[in-house]
Formats: C-alpha cells, sequence, structure tokens
C-alpha cells in the first residue's frame, strides 16, 4: 500500500536588515559586499557568501566563474572551503548568502544550487551544530532558515559511508 508523506520546511523571514540581531546584520552586509567580489563575466549573476564561525571569525566568499564551466565555483563552498582550511575543526555556525546582477533585478532573495547544500549539510553534520542560514538580495527582505539539514530533506550523508 502507498502511503502518502509530507515535508514541511519551516523558515521566518524579515522585511528589513534591521530586524536582525547585530551579528546576522553584520553577516548579511559582508555576504552582500562580497557580491563585488565576484569572478561572473559569463552569467552576470553575482553572489556572495559570509560564514561566522563559533570563534567570532566571518570568512568570506564570491563565486568564481570559468569559461570551462564545470572549473568555477559557487561562493558558498568558495566561503566553506575557505573557513574550513583556515580554521579547521572551528564550527559554522551561520551563513548569509547573497546575490545581485548588474543586468537584471533579482525578485527574492536565492538560495544554494544542490551541491552547495550538500557540501553545507556534511560541515553541519561533522559539526554536530546547526548552521543558520540567511538569504538575501540586495535590499529587502531576508529569508531565515534554522538549519542546512532542512534545506536538503532527503540528503547523502558521507558518514553513512564508513563502518
Amino acid at each position: 500500500m502507498m502511503k502518502k508523506q509530507e515535508i514541511t520546511l519551516r523558515y521566518f523571514e524579515v522585511e528589513d536588515i534591521r530586524d536582525l540581531p547585530d551579528d546576522e546584520q553584520e553577516l548579511v552586509k559582508a555576504a552582500r559586499e562580497m557580491t563585488k567580489k565576484a569572478y561572473a563575466p559569463y552569467s552576470s549573476f553575482h553572489v556572495g557568501a559570509a560564514i561566522l564561525l563559533k570563534n567570532g571569525e566571518i570568512v568570506r566568499g564570491s563565486n568564481q566563474e570559468n569559461g570551462a564551466y564545470p572549473s568555477g565555483l559557487c561562493a558558498e563552498r568558495v566561503a566553506a572551503f575557505a573557513a574550513s582550511s583556515m580554521f579547521p575543526r572551528v564550527a559554522m555556525t551561520k551563513i548569509a548568502v547573497s546575490a545581485n546582477s548588474p543586468e537584471f533585478r533579482l525578485e527574492s532573495p536565492v538560495s544554494p544550487c544542490g551541491a552547495c547544500r550538500q557540501v553545507l549539510l556534511e560541515y553541519e553534520a561533522s559539526q554536530q551544530l546547526p548552521m543558520k542560514m540567511l538569504l538575501s538580495k540586495e535590499d529587502g527582505k531576508i529569508i531565515i532558515v534554522e538549519k542546512i539539514r532542512d534545506m536538503l530533506p532527503f540528503s547523502f550523508i558521507g558518514s553513512k559511508l564508513k563502518k
């Protein structure tokens, strides 16, 4: 017998960055600033990310495109890999992601691609501490998800590959 199941995603929205706590305002501003450092000559889609670590450090990243498309990398993974390299075993507590384009206006915040969600989920699972995600565009509404796991309910967990 087939049984219908349902998954619900709970998230929060704020209309103004000033409605966030100070540390989250700073993180969103850092992600927005990083969009200016994106290398996106092909898509004109500029993405910035900023990760707050448990030790208070903020690590930033921007998307980096390449003419050989698979060779580029998303802002979220740039920031996460930098954080893991520079501060090994320091938990990533929050990530802010922002996007804009000089060629078109975004109507709503964007969310990470599936590959980025998977990478962030693995860090969240390995540190056994939720990583809050704040999604924004250059201004306006911000979407807040309490943990990465909520963004990828049927996830592949690498720890299941071990005996």
